[in-house]
C-alpha cells in the first residue's frame, strides 16, 4: 500500500484522461469522506485519495510527476504560443502609449491608470462578484457531481482572470504619486490568491473551514479596494 501510485490510489490508468481524474476522484472522495455517512469512510484513505488528486489532478504537477516516475524531472511546461502572443500584444499595447505620454507627471499617471490600475480592478471585480452566488448554489450539496464541477469551473476561469491581473499589474511601473493605490492592489492580488487557493482545497477534501477562510480573504480584498478608490479621489 505504501508503494501505491497515485493513479493506483484513485483506481484509474496511467493514460487516464483529466475528466476521468476528475470523475475518479469524485467518486472516491465522496466513497470514503467522514462527512458522506458512508460504511467506508476512512480519514486516512480520504487523506491519500486528495494527495493523488492535487497531483494527477493537475496537468502540469501531473506531466512533472511522470517524468520523475521514469527517472528524470521535466522542465517547467512551456507556455503556449497563445498565451506568448497575448502578452507581446499587452506589452506592445503599454509600450506605443507610454511613447506617446509626455515626460510629465500627470502623463504617467493617467497611463498607469488606464493602462494598469483600470483593467486589474476590473479583473479583480470579475473575480470577486459571483463568490456568494457561487457558494450558495454549491451549498445544495457539496457531493453533487453537477454542483462541484460548476464551482470548479468558476475557480479555474477566477485564476485565469487573476493571471491576467497580475501580468497587467506588472507591465508598468506605477508613478511615485500612484504608490498607495499600487500597495493596495498588490496586496489585492496576493490576497485573492491565497483565497482561490483556499476554495479549492475545499473541493479536495470538502471540509468547510477552507470555505470560510477563503470567503474571509475575498472580504479583506473588497475593503482594499475600496481604500484604493478613495486614495483615488486624492489624485483627481
Amino acid at each position: 500500500m505504501a508503494n501505491e501510485t497515485h493513479y493506483q490510489i484513485l483506481n484509474i490508468s496511467e493514460s487516464a484522461s483529466q475528466a476521468e481524474i476528475k470523475r475518479a476522484y469524485r467518486r472516491l472522495a465522496k466513497q470514503y469522506h467522514p462527512d458522506s455517512k458512508s460504511d467506508q469512510a476512512s480519514h486516512d484513505r480520504i487523506a491519500r485519495i486528495n494527495i493523488a488528486y492535487e497531483v494527477i489532478g493537475d496537468p502540469s504537477r501531473r506531466t512533472v510527476y511522470d517524468q520523475q516516475r521514469q527517472g528524470f524531472v521535466a522542465a517547467d511546461p512551456v507556455e503556449s504560443a497563445a498565451s506568448r502572443a497575448k502578452r507581446t500584444a499587452d506589452m506592445q499595447e503599454v509600450y506605443r502609449y507610454a511613447r506617446k505620454a509626455t515626460q510629465s507627471s500627470e502623463a504617467r499617471e493617467d497611463a498607469w491608470l488606464k493602462l494598469v490600475y483600470g483593467p486589474v480592478d476590473r479583473l479583480l471585480g470579475k473575480i470577486m462578484s459571483p463568490l456568494r452566488t457561487e457558494i450558495r448554489k454549491l451549498s445544495a450539496d457539496p457531493f453533487d457531481d453537477e454542483l462541484m464541477e460548476g464551482f470548479m469551473a468558476y475557480l479555474e476561469q477566477g485564476r485565469a482572470w487573476l493571471g491576467q491581473a497580475q501580468e497587467k499589474f506588472n507591465s508598468m511601473a506605477n508613478p511615485v504619486s500612484t504608490a498607495g493605490v499600487a500597495a493596495d492592489i498588490y496586496h489585492c492580488l496576493g490576497l485573492l490568491e491565497d483565497g482561490l487557493d483556499e476554495l479549492e482545497r475545499f473541493t479536495m477534501s470538502y471540509e468547510e473551514s477552507y470555505i470560510h477562510t477563503g470567503t474571509e480573504l475575498f472580504r479583506r480584498v473588497k475593503l482594499l479596494r475600496a481604500d484604493a478608490k478613495e486614495r483615488l479621489k486624492g489624485l483627481v
